[in-house]
């Protein structure tokens, strides 16, 4: 197809420029339309990309995060309505623990703020779970009342892992694991800290001369952006979503359909957030921070899914990703297309 050899041609060139490494994978249904690998996975020992290697996902994590909370509504075990203090009964800040509910984390809507704050920063590397987040911000009031506005909030999503520890009885990556990794048949991806890195997890690289970004490992294990993935294993992830394979039909509408409108960017669902493309609702999530940028993009009518990542800087994955979905024949997205 036209799209295919546009696109290939453009890879090829950003690639041989430095501009992009990583992987795309794109399929309708069952079908591949295209797949390719870009571009060095660790520079210094130079180790190409593969369809194989694992990258960084960043935020994309939040919809595993989501999706197993979702599987705890599922369950009877939790409401969206459940404030803070309810499993988090030790909570350091009391209006947090009172007014912020499961509903305000998963939508952005809490006023919970981020975690890339000074004290963050100088404690990083001290940081290994959801409760050590909470012993050295937790402190917090809310930035505004809960439930009035949209403030996207890294720590509203470590609140949530936080939560599912609690609920579970389980750690977050391994509750992630059981009730979504394993499932959808996600065997190369987690979100368990990599110490040292795995040798099949691409190095990133940052800034115009390519720095490794190592500063950035303490985002590994974290519940709002610190699991890792193969485009296949996203793919999995995403046909498991549409198929009603993680949550059943009812529970799925109540994960991927908007709640909040966030305004030109889009409206906000439970961590997935949903656009408009060629008239036809898609929902998905992106991910980056420096030496790291991850695309999915989802079309729920035709099934037509869209993964891109990358071990450079943003916007390095959301470019290709953004190029795919306004080069997909409107009418292939439709369901009969």
């Amino acid at each position: 197809m036209q799209w295919q050899r546009r696109l290939t041609a453009i890879l090829d060139d950003e690639a041989g420029a430095g501009r992009f490494s990583g992987t795309i994978l794109v399929t309708r249904r069952d079908e591949t339309l295209f797949s390719g690998a870009y571009g060095l996975a660790d520079r210094e020992r130079a180790t190409p990309v593969t369809m194989e290697t694992r990258f960084a996902i960043g935020s994309i994590t939040k919809l595993l995060t989501a999706t197993a909370i979702v599987r705890l509504i599922q369950d009877g075990t939790i409401t969206a309505a459940d404030p803070v203090g309810r499993w988090l009964p030790d909570y350091p800040n009391p209006e947090v623990a009172a007014k912020v509910t499961v509903h305000h984390l998963l939508t952005h809507t809490g006023g919970t703020g981020d975690i890339m704050v000074p004290e963050h920063w100088e404690r990083r590397h001290e940081i290994r779970t959801p409760d050590d987040h909470v012993g050295l911000l937790g402190h917090r009031a809310p930035t505004f009342e809960p439930g009035r506005w949209y403030d996207y909030s890294n720590y509203g999503y470590v609140l949530l892992g936080a939560i599912i520890e609690r609920a579970s009885g389980r750690g977050h990556p391994e509750q992630v694991r059981e009730t979504v990794l394993r499932p959808a048949g996600m065997t190369r991806s987690g979100n368990e800290p990599d110490e040292p890195p795995a040798a099949d997890l691409a190095v990133g690289y940052t800034g115009e001369e390519r720095v490794p970004n190592t500063d950035y490992r303490f985002l590994r294990g974290n519940p709002a952006g610190g699991a890792s993935a193969t485009a296949g294993d996203l793919v999995r992830f995403a046909r498991a979503v549409l198929r009603h394979e993680l949550l059943d039909a009812a529970h799925t509408e109540l994960l991927t359909t908007a709640k909040v409108n966030i305004g030109f960017t889009g409206r906000q669902a439970y961590g997935f957030a949903e656009r408009t493309i060629h008239g036809v609702r898609t929902i998905g999530g992106a991910g980056g921070f420096p030496g790291a940028n991850a695309e999915l993009v989802i079309h729920p009518p035709s099934e037509h899914v869209i993964v891109v990542l990358a071990n450079l800087d943003p916007p390095a994955a959301s470019d290709v990703a953004r190029f795919i979905d306004f080069a997909l024949p409107a009418a292939d997205l439709l369901p009969d297309g």
